[in-house]
């Protein structure tokens, strides 16, 4: 894991900027409703899903290590008075320890992939089996790296792409964000610099401030296999969150139940 990516900058424009996958939302709160109390989410970052869920009628508990990020999701449980539903704590995914066990765990928005090796993978994987009931379940998903790597190839660094444009909340500026990409494929990493910055005919005084993230990409079979040596049965992967047959394009959406 990278230690700083989710402070500053990444964690103010975050709810902006990093929206979600088509679906994801309803997948994961409809799995906490099917499941029940009580739910962990880690890497709850801002909230996005989290709060959802709690106003659903679930009670959770969201670990994430980003102190930004929780301090923004508390502020969003404060607003929508649900607060009381949800315990937010600030801790590692790969070596937590909280009290009671939970009925389901998520890691979603692909999260996951914020592990950077197979034995932070494996560490965060033991991690969550120990804290789920027996016959508890276990829901994420990562992007599948086949479709993604064979579009851009084995590429050095790629050049500057704008991505999107959004309104800065507190100023009411616009802000676009440009990013390069660039692949480690020994260490299967994929690297993003990010850059916010004044949109283009808007007042273009504004700071340009610069973000990294650090992505590690897996195939289905790593997943199934490290699964397994911690403890869990797949149930399902999908290709999407609408319950789509996985064919190696788009999302591996994973549910597994502790053996």
């Amino acid at each position: 894991m990278v230690e700083d990516e989710y402070g500053g900058v990444q964690a103010r424009y975050y709810d902006q900027y990093f929206t979600g996958v088509q679906g994801d939302l309803e997948f994961y709160v409809g799995l906490a409703l099917e499941v029940g109390s009580p739910v962990l989410e880690l890497g709850c970052g801002t909230g996005r899903i989290l709060t959802r869920t709690a106003r659903a009628g679930i009670s959770c508990v969201g670990i994430d290590r980003s102190l930004p990020m929780l301090q923004r999701a508390r502020r969003s449980l404060a607003v929508d008075g649900i607060a009381d539903r949800v315990r937010i704590v600030v801790a590692d995914m790969r070596s937590f320890s909280l009290r009671g066990r939970f009925s389901l765990a998520t890691i979603p928005y692909r999260t996951f992939q914020h592990l950077l090796t197979p034995a932070d993978q494996y560490r965060a994987l033991c991690s969550i089996h120990n804290h789920l009931e027996p016959g508890g379940l276990l829901a994420f998903n990562i992007f599948e790296p086949t479709g993604l790597l064979a579009a851009y190839g084995w590429k050095g660094e790629e050049a500057a792409k704008k991505d999107i444009e959004f309104t800065d909340p507190e100023t009411g500026d616009q802000v676009e964000v440009w990013y390069t990409r660039s692949y480690d494929p020994l260490r299967q990493l994929m690297l993003q610099e990010l850059s916010y910055r004044p949109a283009e005919g808007a007042d273009r005084g504004g700071p340009v401030e610069q973000a990294r993230l650090t992505l590690r990409y897996s195939y289905r079979y790593e997943i199934e296999h490290l699964l397994q040596l911690c403890g869990f049965k797949v149930k399902a992967l999908y290709g999407d969150f609408a319950g789509g047959g996985f064919s190696g394009t788009g999302e591996q959406v994973w549910v597994a139940q502790k053996e």
